[in-house]
């Protein structure tokens, strides 16, 4: 593993807890934390957690005396902490607080309710030296028979102890301290240092229902051998990839990115097979209360294709077990007519949808990886039937071979303007009356993937039914494609054009919105009710018009059609209307309101792209889609990357519209690079990185997305889908690592600055106009044409 040096005002991302490839984790009581240097109350190097919210707050910190002067907040320090390695469960620091007195802190989650550290101190000046070091231990508990830590003895010897909820949190300290009773209660170790000497300490907070039990184990875990944990660590962090760019703030945000994406894998349950993820890992997640998991929320309820996918930027070529671990789960979930539900969760969750159609690429991108052909057969028939699921009638109401999406959540953009519910700045329609260019784009990219797979086995038969689904997708997005705005639009189910959206009337209170209202085509409506303050609402709307065919229709919109949320509720109409009489509101609350709409298909969006990524338009719409909006400084080419709406409200709660959300970014470059614009895409890869590693300066965070115009970072901190797309970089460098035997090199480095890759004995050197592949044997090859080499060593 590689020596860090990385201090204040670099990137660092501090978050601590188990790993799962070194010790299980429960799903249901998962404890961790996160340092915050110079940050909180008070300001120190504080290792800080709250046991999934079942303490405010525990709050670990070093202090240290010397003569008159005590010191715990770094900035005060002789030389500031700088985090000098890291992995999931293990960080070092290395910082001096007094001139010539030298600290190497290491924190290390053992796993389970443990929390162990390790301190060596070194003077390393001329004098001798004597100070104190206290430990300090600050909880702040939960619950009316809850205890502050206090020194207690146990055995002999002092420890701090507490307790919160159920637990009774024991803080252990070797090498005999005092216990200190003051509003910062500590365990006190008084050293007298002559020069170059060094001492050593080991401190474990166990975490349990026992006290007794805690220190029991406390003390155990301070006598385990810890270089040989160091080694494991290291062992099973190996396989990272080590990045050396013009870069520096970018080295660092790749190996933070392949640890936090080690980090948010947990051990497998009875109910997923293999080890599965969660969204973020953070303080406050970790227990449930019911013990199983089920009362979790989104974040941790289990794991969506497009999360795994996007995962795969930083388990691929390092993990591709996990990556493999993870299509399984899916398959797991898989029921007899081939749909895979759409989030299987390690407490047994499930979504009730199919998952978005993004695993068949997975898998092919993992075999591209590893060349494991026999994962290929195995996934490969399950996969098959996943993507037929979504032709099946249930997915494709109107039976044109163009399915449509069951919620917004499926499509991973759930803040969609379009089809959100929960905004009131959202249209809030519903996406099932829509198809959408995206589901054909995945749809359309899963069915080549499978061709691929089909090749690759031998098994031809497959190929002709998936081709003439693609070709039917393909068509179907030519109609969509808008070639005066340079985009592909939305397309209404039945009436298959893309309507502008209007408001057509409005009132406030009971009674009649007239209308009168004739149409050149057929048009879809929607209805929104608002309210305020009115609980229980049971309002009836009925619509008059003519339906295409001529008849005359009262369309009848019961209360149980309408789903409040936050005061609102809105029902897109299933039939069709050529013409509109007046809609009668019945029941609604005199405050109330009520408005009538066409449904608007025209709102531009980053879901918009993924045509580009799936290789669907011809040369000519790919470049007017490329140069007109997804380059245009007008349009997507912002400072931070692509904004997921070009019109979005300039709201406050509206802001993830304005910001750059790494999947669809990553589509977008890896569609630049389909059609050749390399340049281009390093480009776009530049800007995702500014925001990233800006954040991880500022913040010491991921965050879920970047604020496309200012880089700001928003969302959840530590988000899985706003680590750095490390799969995209190799990419665009034109690398594809097999095996450390193995190399597929496929263009030059487009960056201003040489690239040194290292994996497992592996060296790459990227130029700007050759690739030197070094294998672990010394032997080398040197790439200097454009194309695809495969370099291997038999």
């Amino acid at each position: 593993m590689r020596t860090w040096n990385l201090g204040p005002g670099e990137p660092q991302c501090l978050t601590l807890a188990a790993d799962w490839r070194l010790s299980p984790i429960d799903y249901a009581n998962d404890h961790i934390w996160e340092l915050a240097l110079g940050r909180g109350d008070p300001a120190a190097i504080l290792l800080h957690g709250s046991y999934g919210l079942r303490a405010r707050d525990l709050r670990l910190f070093p202090r240290f005396t010397e003569g008159a002067l005590t010191l715990s907040d770094p900035a005060a320090f002789d030389t500031p902490p700088r985090l000098a390695g890291f992995a999931p469960n293990w960080l070092r620091l290395a910082y001096a607080p007094f001139p010539g007195i030298e600290l190497l802190a290491d924190y290390w989650a053992p796993g389970g309710p443990l929390l162990a550290g390790r301190i060596q101190v070194t003077n390393a000046g001329v004098t001798r030296r004597r100070l104190r070091l206290d430990l300090v231990a600050l909880l702040s508990p939960i619950g009316p028979q809850g205890e502050a830590m206090l020194p207690v003895r146990r055995e002999a010897v002092h420890i701090l102890q507490g307790r919160t909820h159920e637990l009774w949190p024991v803080l252990f300290f070797t090498g005999g301290p005092e216990g200190v009773r003051s509003p910062y209660p500590a365990l006190s170790q008084e050293l007298d240092m002559l020069p170059g000497a060094a001492r050593r300490f080991t401190w474990v907070l166990a975490s349990l229902p026992d006290a007794e039990e805690g220190f029991r184990l406390a003390r155990q875990t301070a006598a385990r051998n810890w270089e040989a944990e160091l080694a494991r660590i290291q062992m099973v962090n190996a396989a990272a990839l080590e990045v050396a760019t013009g870069e520096p703030d970018w080295d660092a945000a790749f190996a933070l990115g392949q640890s936090q994406a080690n980090s948010l894998l947990l051990s497998p349950t009875s109910h997923l097979p293999y080890a599965s993820f969660v969204s973020a890992r953070q303080p406050d997640h970790g227990y449930s209360p019911r013990g199983d998991g089920g009362d979790y929320s989104h974040i941790w309820n289990g794991q969506t294709a497009l999360e795994a996918w996007y995962l795969a930027q930083n388990l691929l070529p390092g993990s591709p077990d996990a990556a493999k671990g993870l299509v399984r789960n899916f398959l797991a979930a898989q029921s007899e007519d081939g749909r895979v539900d759409f989030k299987p969760g390690l407490g047994g969750q499930r979504g009730r949808m199919l998952a978005t159609p993004l695993l068949a690429d997975l898998a092919w991108r993992i075999y591209q990886h590893s060349d494991d052909l026999r994962f290929l057969e195995e996934v490969f028939p399950r996969l098959l039937d996943f993507v037929q699921a979504w032709f099946a009638p249930r997915q494709d109401r109107d039976g044109d071979g163009v399915p449509e999406w069951d919620h917004p959540t499926q499509t991973g953009f759930d803040d969609n303007p379009l089809f959100s519910p929960w905004h009131a700045w959202a249209q809030g329609v519903d996406i099932r009356s829509f198809e959408s260019p995206d589901l054909c784009a995945f749809l359309y990219n899963e069915c080549q993937a499978l061709i691929h797979m089909a090749a690759a086995l031998g098994r031809p038969e497959p190929a002709a039914g998936l081709a003439a689904l693609t070709e039917n997708l393909r068509t179907a997005l030519e109609t969509a494609w808008d070639g005066r705005a340079a985009t592909y639009r939305y397309w209404d189910r039945e009436a298959h054009n893309s309507q502008k959206g209007e408001t057509l009337g409005r009132r406030k209170g009971p009674g009649q919105i007239p209308l009168d209202l004739v149409f050149d085509l057929p048009q879809r409506l929607a209805v929104r009710l608002e309210t305020r303050g009115a609980a229980g609402v049971s309002a009836q709307v009925y619509v008059h018009g003519t339906l295409p065919s001529g008849q005359h229709r009262v369309e009848k919109l019961n209360p149980s059609a309408f789903q409040w949320l936050g005061g609102r509720a809105t029902v897109t109409l299933d039939p069709l209307f050529m013409e509109l009489d007046h809609i009668q509101v019945d029941g609604l609350p005199p405050n109330g309101s009520a408005r009538a709409t066409l449904v608007d298909f025209r709102a531009e969006d980053h879901t918009l792209l993924t045509p580009l990524w799936a290789g669907l338009p011809d040369p000519g719409r790919a470049a007017a889609l490329i140069d007109r909006k997804l380059l245009k400084g007008n349009a997507y080419g912002q400072p931070f990357g692509l904004p997921a709406c070009l019109k979005a409200p300039a709201r406050p709660e509206a802001e993830t519209l304005h910001a750059a959300w790494l999947p669809w970014n990553v589509m977008a470059a890896e569609g630049l690079l389909r059609y050749g614009r390399r340049a281009e895409a390093a480009a776009l890869l530049g800007k995702l990185m500014n925001a990233i590693t800006a954040n991880l300066k500022r913040e010491q965070a991921f965050r879920r997305c970047y604020h496309a115009g200012d880089g700001r970072g928003l969302g959840e901190r530590n988000s899985l889908l706003g680590l750095p797309p490390l799969g995209l970089f190799l990419q665009i460098l034109g690398v594809r690592i097999l095996s450390p035997w193995k190399v597929v090199v496929d263009g030059l480095n487009p960056f201003p600055w040489p690239v040194r890759i290292q994996y497992r004995g592996l060296t790459l050197e990227c130029l700007e106009t050759e690739t030197v592949v070094t294998f672990p044997d010394g032997q080398s090859v040197s790439v200097e044409e454009a194309g695809p080499h495969l370099a291997s060593v038999a």
